[in-house]
């Protein structure tokens, strides 16, 4: 798959969507549109803040959306009841284009409860399955740690992470569902398939910079400093 085929772009809520919501201003998610743009078909990943803005803007470019893929169930990256205010997300997009919502099976139940929408909205997914849009295919990882049905997506030499990894630390394990063993697995075994040269994508812009390569976020991330499970619940375990 070239580059010029691949639809990809990274969107920074409270600058490029929601602007001026304080809360998206606030937390500073990154939302994802993925596609293929001789089929014109492609996906948005975490689409919290606005919706409405989202699908305008995937509709100029050219593009037709046909399924959300959910990183984890936080409000904030699908929408939700957030520290007393409310996140437009996957049900407000859902009013707006009906397409499937793509989970990890051990998420479902959390996307359902938190966002409100429907059982049948859902399609659960397990850890390697790959969906293919258009002719770019992501394949989908399962990252519990920071929640239990978390995943990040690799496509094209590109992983959005959610809040699995980011450029400068990694996603909270002190939350309710949250397992400081299992991020450790999903850091330094899940994703050691993912190859240096790839880049990372995150899920908020925590760092100067919004994406690295996984070689260079290795060497620096603090996260990867540990060389055991023991040293690393040693530092993060709570």
């Amino acid at each position: 798959m070239s580059d010029d085929r691949l639809y990809f772009r990274q969107l920074l809520s409270g600058r490029d969507l929601a602007v001026g919501d304080m809360m998206a201003r606030q937390m500073v998610n990154f939302v994802y549109l993925i596609g293929d743009r001789e089929t014109g078909e492609a996906v948005v990943v975490d689409p919290a803040y606005d919706p409405k803005g989202i699908v305008d803007l995937v509709e100029a470019d050219g593009m037709q959306l046909t399924g959300v893929l959910a990183t984890h169930y936080h409000p904030d990256h699908v929408g939700g009841s957030m520290m007393q205010f409310s996140i437009s997300g996957v049900a407000e997009l859902l009013d707006l284009v009906s397409v499937p919502v793509h989970v990890q099976a051990d998420e479902a139940r959390y996307v359902t409860m938190t966002t409100g929408i429907g059982e049948d909205d859902l399609c659960r997914h397990e850890s390697g399955d790959v969906l293919s849009v258009g002719e770019v295919d992501i394949e989908m990882i399962h990252t519990p740690g920071h929640t239990p049905g978390s995943q990040c997506f690799l496509t094209n030499g590109r992983l959005v992470a959610g809040d699995t990894l980011f450029l400068e630390g990694c996603g909270r394990t002190d939350l309710p569902g949250s397992d400081p063993a299992a991020m450790y697995e999903s850091l330094t075994q899940r994703l050691a398939r993912v190859p240096d040269s790839a880049t990372l994508y995150p899920g908020h812009l925590y760092s100067p910079l919004p994406s690295a390569s996984m070689g260079e976020t290795r060497r620096t991330n603090y996260v990867f400093m540990p060389r055991s499970a023991e040293q690393w619940l040693a530092m993060f375990g709570g």
